[in-house]
């Protein structure tokens, strides 16, 4: 079967909200999915819904319905049907496969602990890059430990390079065009050991498989795009324009996130704030709790 399928029916622009439920949205989601939900609109174009539900560890079915709830409150609705990640596993497979097919997947046994500790190992924009400690495994050894231990898909970077002819680029509203270079980041991880793909290539998949045209997301997310560029060729994927924003950050500087203990859109709307009031104020970067980063 085909590793990338949809059903999607729209044409001209088509952004995307894809939040993880893995906790409630926050004051930065809600200022995200604006930029999201208004672009394509201004453009005529089409605005999606897809839960990003591949983490079985955390994700919530509450945190799912907190999602519609909150959009809702915020006055938003999207086209179709909301896309979820979990009911899309066999596509993923499909994608994985077409990748080891060629070559350029290998098994990775390693824990985090034993990456942390390797002081071979190289930083990249999210930390201490894989340093191929599994990379050449002799095959005999691969397959006995595959049948026993636990273990995660890992893109062979310099392989995934050397298949692709010219060098790659794509395009940022903010910053023009940018070459890809994701080789920094190392051998990234394509399937985790606790669940069947990872963000990078479940993002890829379905951004080209539900035709979106333009991804508005956060700026630390800008790092990423350039493994996404790597995988939209290796995987013959169309590339989307980009716009990475700008990141709401509290009275302490610290971008609002979850992490951080960002407040709650539920919050908000308990205390009761008026959910036009908060979305004009998001949209003209004006807010007593939270300013946007110029």
């Amino acid at each position: 079967m085909p590793f990338v399928t949809t059903s999607n029916p729209f044409w001209g622009i088509v952004s995307r909200f894809a939040p993880s439920p893995t906790g409630r949205l926050h004051l930065g989601h809600a200022y995200s999915v604006l930029k999201a939900h208004d672009f394509a609109r201004a453009a005529g174009g089409h605005f999606l819904l897809r839960i990003e539900d591949i983490d079985p560890g955390r994700v919530r079915e509450s945190f799912v319905d907190g999602i519609v709830e909150d959009l809702a409150w915020l006055g938003l609705a999207w086209d179709g049907d909301v896309v979820r990640q979990s009911a899309r596993l066999e596509i993923y497979s499909a994608a994985l496969e077409r990748l080891k097919q060629a070559g350029l997947l290998y098994p990775c046994f390693c824990t985090r602990a034993e990456i942390a500790a390797s002081a071979a190992a190289p930083h990249g924009p999210d930390g201490p890059a894989y340093p191929g400690t599994c990379r050449a495994l002799a095959t005999s050894e691969r397959d006995a430990r595959m049948r026993s231990e636990a273990h995660c898909w890992r893109l062979d970077m310099a392989k995934a390079l050397a298949a692709v002819a010219t060098p790659l680029a794509w395009h940022d509203e903010r910053r023009g065009w940018i070459v890809a270079d994701p080789g920094p980041q190392g051998d990234v991880v394509l399937a985790r050991k606790d669940a069947p793909v990872s963000y990078h290539l479940a993002v890829t998949v379905d951004d080209g498989a539900q035709g979106v045209t333009d991804v508005v997301r956060g700026e630390d997310l800008f790092e990423a795009t350039h493994v996404h560029r790597l995988l939209q060729a290796l995987l013959g994927l169309p590339t989307p324009a980009y716009h990475h924003h700008a990141l709401l950050a509290g009275a302490d500087g610290k971008r609002l996130a979850k992490r951080n203990g960002a407040q709650s859109l539920a919050d908000l709307r308990a205390m009761g704030a008026d959910p036009k009031a908060l979305v004009a104020a998001l949209r003209a970067g004006r807010l007593p709790i939270a300013t946007a980063n110029a």
